[in-house]
């Protein structure tokens, strides 16, 4: 059965000045705390400085409280027995979780991040789609394009910490987001061709839009799998750490990186972004006119006239997203 939405937002302030984490959870048939396989965490508050979320995999919903940035929202992949394979109820709750961040002003950033160590995902959900016939799987293969398409549509920025295993569909979800961090020792890799098929949910566009098609060519064809330290060097993630003892040091750089994007004035962010991933797939004179309407957009913006006023007087701007 279709995953269908549930929602439950339950909030803790726990002392002055810091804000809650807030989570949202999405369940198929039966109790939602038995069948979320991935969760939204809301990291809210002021710059009081940063602690790293504590995250459990209890069954049943959990306050995560930090002290954050205020604008960070974490999609929580928890699909603990098949390592956050892509079967049904994950991708139907994905799906919805994805949809309701198309609308929310307040996200600056969006982090995917697995609450499984070692994995990030695993790809395909194989047990499942051998029960598939033929046309079962053209169709689900289909759905899946169209998540990864809503992924790297969302307007804001998004980042994969990838402190894990990313083969197939998962290397896919990454390759969907704007930025990737990985730690040293995670596995990344399109293996599909060892499995007798092609990338089939984007892999096979947007990896040569990122390393380059001779790269990519080679990976694909290869069915190769290629560590952290070698996915930087080649461009296919942005940033590659050492791995920490708590196995989690590129969900620690990714939101590194994302308290170096929120000081920035959100609409701008959200309309670089808009000219660059709409200008990458035409000529450049339609690329300059794309620049040039999404710079129209931000003339009348009062975060413009704060940057100005913040520069003439010397002082950090106080951006507001307006």
């Amino acid at each position: 059965m279709a995953a269908r939405g549930v929602f439950a937002a339950p909030i803790k302030c726990l002392f002055p000045r810091v804000s809650f984490t807030q989570t949202r959870s999405w369940g198929s048939d039966g109790p939602i705390a038995d069948r979320a396989e991935v969760r939204l965490s809301r990291l809210d508050g002021e710059d009081n400085g940063y602690t790293t979320p504590e995250y459990t995999l209890q069954p049943q919903l959990q306050f995560l409280c930090s002290l954050v940035w205020f604008g960070i929202m974490e999609v929580l992949m928890c699909r603990e027995r098949a390592r956050n394979s892509l079967g049904h109820v994950f991708v139907g709750q994905m799906r919805e979780l994805v949809s309701s961040l198309h609308h929310d002003a307040a996200v600056r950033v969006v982090i995917f991040k697995s609450l499984i160590p070692d994995v990030f995902c695993a790809g395909a959900d194989l047990k499942e789609r051998a029960q598939m016939s033929n046309p079962e799987a053209e169709l689900f293969v289909h759905g899946l394009r169209t998540l990864m398409n809503d992924i790297a549509a969302l307007p804001m920025p998004t980042i994969a910490a990838v402190d894990g295993f990313a083969l197939g569909g998962g290397l896919e979800l990454a390759l969907a987001c704007d930025l990737r961090t990985a730690a040293h020792s995670a596995q990344m890799g399109l293996i599909e061709t060892t499995r007798g098929l092609l990338p089939g949910a984007g892999g096979s566009q947007r990896l040569p839009r990122t390393v380059g098609f001779a790269i990519a060519k080679e990976l694909i064809f290869t069915g190769r799998r290629v560590g952290g330290e070698r996915a930087a060097e080649l461009g296919l993630v942005n940033r590659s750490v050492p791995q920490n003892q708590t196995g989690d040091a590129a969900h620690k750089e990714a939101l590194s990186l994302a308290r170096e994007i929120l000081p920035q004035a959100p609409i701008a962010v959200r309309m670089a972004k808009v000219a660059m991933n709409r200008g990458a797939e035409v000529d450049i004179s339609s690329g300059m006119a794309i620049e040039g309407m999404c710079y129209a957009r931000l003339i009348p913006t009062r975060d413009r006239q704060e940057g100005m006023a913040a520069f003439i007087e010397k002082r950090p701007p106080r951006y507001i997203g307006e």
